[in-house]
């Protein structure tokens, strides 16, 4: 008996293993793909969830944004994202450009569409423009209600908690592929 109970450690010990580089290959996998999104983009955070109300009608609370950024001017009209520091960023339209003579750099005022006034009071240090190393990006597309899995996991932990626990549990008690 003790040839048989010996081999079924050593299985039990490969299954292990095999579970364990499993769960490290799709944690890598996902970030291969962020990073390689990032470089394509050119954008810090090439996917954001937009948080509020700010840009209703054309942007729901829950819709995914996909940011994309170049060297060409920021224009009146695009949808930015920006953070100038704090824990969110910030989606909402630009509304005037400020550029500075002998410089590729400008200085943008944004405002969110559902929003009576600009965004001065916003910007930090009482800044009357936003600068433009600031801007993550510009949205150049979106899916609606997708973000909406982002919202509730951050504002019910537990929720998140038990859906990382389900796909760990997932991973672990999942067989090889052809093992019976």
């Amino acid at each position: 008996m003790g040839w048989i109970e010996e081999k079924m450690k050593s299985t039990q010990i490969r299954q292990t293993l095999y579970q364990a580089i499993s769960l490290g290959m799709v944690i890598a996998s996902a970030l291969m793909i962020w990073k390689g999104l990032i470089c394509i983009t050119g954008s810090e955070s090439p996917i954001v969830v937009v948080l509020s109300g700010s840009m209703e009608p054309g942007f729901k609370r829950g819709d995914i944004l996909f940011l994309y950024m170049n060297k060409d001017p920021i224009r009146a009209g695009e949808i930015v994202v920006f953070n100038d520091g704090r824990d969110v960023p910030i989606v909402h339209r630009v509304i005037e450009v400020h550029e500075q003579h002998g410089s590729k750099e400008a200085d943008i005022l944004t405002k969110g569409d559902a929003n009576d006034m600009d965004d001065r009071i916003l910007y930090t240090s009482s800044q009357r423009w936003l600068q433009q190393k600031y801007i993550m990006g510009r949205a150049v597309g979106f899916l609606p209600y997708v973000g909406w899995v982002t919202i509730i996991m951050t504002d019910k932990p537990i929720i998140k908690y038990i859906l990382l626990s389900a796909l760990g549990l997932l991973v672990i008690t999942s067989k090889e592929q052809g093992q019976a």
